[in-house]
């Protein structure tokens, strides 16, 4: 701060620097170390990813348009970009947004989430804002029993409602699966059943589970 730096003339020590050496009171680096504030690192590292509709089209295969747009380790980074993005409610009808661990693609291809599958909650236009960023602080902050099968989440934003779904390792896990979707549920205070779904399923497949 100003009131701490020691004032002095300009020229003060010029004659006992070379031209371009900068001047080193001592102190300055415990100043400036007094000055940072401790990061407060994550136990998983996560990326966000953007999936943008308007490079869509029907000769582009699924999953092509999905890019990532930043990985963060740290609780200041986390709020750092969630304070500078786009809100779920200010995105393009037919963007997806993601947030998944770092390394495991948001892909049904992807071999992590191969065998998967994903918890999914509806709620009208405008209103995902919250259930995003509580669902996001649930999984940064580790909050699941079951935290080791959770690949990541993704909200949808479609012409007539929004979607927030929980993607999971391994849909064989029933006692893991019924967990979290019980816990999400407990988190976002929602009161409506949601069903969990196979990746793999075909088409119009009903849900493996319900909670």
């Amino acid at each position: 701060m100003a009131e701490d730096t020691e004032t002095r003339p300009a020229s003060a020590g010029a004659e006992e620097r070379e031209e371009g050496e900068i001047a080193d009171d001592g102190d300055g680096s415990a100043a400036a170390a007094a000055g940072r504030v401790s990061a407060h690192p994550l136990e998983n590292a996560w990326t966000f990813w953007f999936d943008n509709p308007q490079g869509k089209s029907r000769a582009v295969a699924w999953g092509s348009t999905i890019h990532p747009i930043h990985t963060f380790s740290t609780v200041e980074d986390f709020w750092s970009l969630y304070n500078n993005i786009h809100h779920p409610s200010k995105l393009n009808v037919g963007a997806d947004f993601h947030c998944f661990k770092d390394k495991i693609e948001p892909k049904w291809e992807d071999p992590i989430c191969a065998n998967g599958g994903k918890w999914t909650i509806s709620c009208g236009k405008g209103k995902s804002d919250t259930f995003w960023l509580h669902t996001l602080l649930a999984l940064i902050g580790e909050q699941f029993d079951f935290g080791d099968e959770i690949c990541g989440a993704v909200v949808s934003v479609r012409k007539n409602q929004e979607r927030v779904a929980i993607w999971t390792k391994n849909a064989a896990n029933e006692t893991a699966q019924i967990s979290i979707g019980k816990q999400w549920k407990e988190f976002l205070d929602y009161k409506d059943s949601i069903g969990f779904v196979v990746h793999r399923s075909d088409k119009g497949a009903k849900n493996r589970y319900t909670v």
